[in-house]
Parts: structure tokens; sequence; C-alpha cells
């Protein structure tokens, strides 16, 4: 005779595992999350993926991943998950212990510039952060690995399993310091002979420069590569030669002297940031996070 409750309740467990398997993308997350075997988190989605008759996830040596209806699961069942958990923590405070640190990814220039001044208010109340500096790709990967909480990517992710919200548009502007080169600069053919300061090897931010204001290609090998802006930003000011910067990262410098723009136009290259986080509900705490981190950005770049 099967003692089982017709509403389900006696399954919450199960759901449970799933949620936590969902977010942490292998099964041993799960079980570091729930406190539990691996082999018990194993059992327990194993019971449910034959209660659903049904495969939730595909698994590799690198982890799981979901199916799309896992994540349309997810999706559904996050939000009632987390107010539940809201609701008995707040029943019985102290009772959870501290709350999870919540891990939040970037370029390294917008973490220190914008992002981390922006949640000074939420850590000295009390939110705990890990901030994890890199590249868009590697650190939307780790999202969707259950590694990272929310990344701010320089470009939209591919793949239906993330979230990316639009936060606002940088604006991206050619300066070196006063006296390096001759200005305005018309035309490329102004910059012959003068080193250029890139992102990365293949210029990918000054090749987008190039093709989008001056309508040419650029096929100058870089004199200085460095993968912080922060660091081309000072060599611009010292007199290393020219680079093509986000306008918060320089505005200061442009006001103050220190820097010139190069090439005054109507129409820069823009990049939009996206604020990337996994499909569900957000915990309250990393729902603050959240939100202050798109409103710090909206601010700095406006």
């Amino acid at each position: 005779m099967s003692h089982r409750s017709p509403d389900g309740l006696d399954r919450l467990p199960l759901w449970r595992t799933f949620l936590a398997v969902h977010a942490s993308g292998s099964l041993s997350g799960a079980a570091r999350t729930l406190g539990l075997t691996q082999p018990a988190v194993t059992a327990q989605l194993q019971a449910l993926e034959a209660m659903l008759e049904e495969q939730l996830f595909e698994r590799s040596a690198r982890g799981v991943t979901p199916t799309p209806r896992a994540d349309d699961l997810a999706m559904r069942l996050a939000g009632p998950f987390a107010a539940v958990a809201e609701a008995i923590g707040g029943a019985r405070p102290g009772d959870g212990g501290p709350q999870a640190p919540v891990r939040v990814g970037g370029a390294a220039d917008l973490l220190a510039a914008v992002v981390v001044p922006g949640l000074a208010a939420l850590i000295s109340g009390g939110v705990r952060l890990q901030v994890v500096p890199g590249l868009s790709g590697p650190l939307v990967d780790s999202l969707r690995a259950g590694v990272l909480d929310l990344v701010v990517a320089s470009e939209r992710p591919r793949g239906r399993a993330v979230i990316a919200t639009p936060v606002t548009d940088e604006t991206f502007v050619l300066v070196a310091a006063p006296g390096v080169v001759r200005t305005p600069v018309a035309a490329p053919q102004d910059l012959e002979g003068t080193p250029l300061l890139a992102f990365a090897h293949d210029v990918p931010i000054l090749r987008r420069y190039w093709r989008h204001v001056f309508g040419a290609r650029l096929e100058r090998e870089p004199a200085l590569t460095v993968p912080d802006l922060r660091t081309l930003r000072e060599a611009a000011i010292a007199g290393a030669g020219v680079t093509a910067l986000p306008l918060h990262l320089c505005r200061d410098a442009l006001e103050s002297g220190r820097l010139v723009e190069l090439h005054p136009t109507d129409d820069p290259p823009i990049n939009t940031l996206f604020l990337v986080r996994r499909p569900g509900a957000l915990a309250p705490h990393v729902e603050r996070v959240r939100r202050a981190v798109s409103d710090a950005i909206a601010r700095a770049l406006a």
C-alpha cells in the first residue's frame, strides 16, 4: 500500500536536490551544498528522473548539463523554494548561520573602478562577496558550472542555460597624452609610427575603433599588450603611445588634461554590458547584489 502524499510534498527533498544540482552544475557541488554524500545526491536525482520518466541532466566528466526540461523546472521551482527558505530563516533567526558569499565575476578594471565601490554599502552592511576577475567567456562558463553567481559580461553569452540582461553601453574613445601626436587625428595615417597600446595581441578594441570610426582595417602590431585597461590608461598618461579606452575609465584624465581625445566623433564605438545569471529566482542577498551592481554600472557609464 502506498503512503505517498497526494499533494507531492513528500517529494520535496528530491526537488531540493534537483535545484542544488541545477545551480551547482555538478553532483559533487550539490552534495557539498546539501551536506549529503555524492551517492545520496545521485540516488535522489535518479529517483526523481524515474518518477518523471525522463532524463533531466546530461552527465559528463566536467559535470552535468541541464536539459531544456530541467531549465524550465528550475525556473518554476527556484522562486517558491527560495521563498520558503527565506520564511523559515526569518522565523528562526540565527539557525541558518552566515549567508554564503555572493560570487561576482567581471573584467578586472570594471570590478575595481565601478562594481566593488558600488557594493561598499552592502559589504559594510554584512553581505559577503567573492570577486573574480577574468574574461567574459571563461567567467560565464564558471557561472554555468555553479562556481559564480553573477557575471558582468562584455558580450551576450550564447546558449539557453543563463539569463543575460543588458545594463548599459560603454563608449570608447581614442586617447594619448598631450603632445604624443598632433590633434585632432583625421585619419589612421596620422598615427603612423606612433606606438599602439592594446588589451591583447590581436588589438580587438583598437581594431574595432579603426573599423567603426575610420572605416579602415588595422594591421599594425601593438607596442604594448596588457589585459587590463587601467594599465593601458596609465601607460598612455605616461606618454607611451595611443590606445582606445572606455570613457568612464579615462574621464577624469581627460578632464584634468593628462589625456586628450584624438578623434572626437558623434558616432563612437559602443559596447553593451550584460549582467548574467543562471535561471530561477535568486536568493534575497544575491538579488540585492544584482540590483546594486546594475545600478552602479548604469550610474558610472551614464
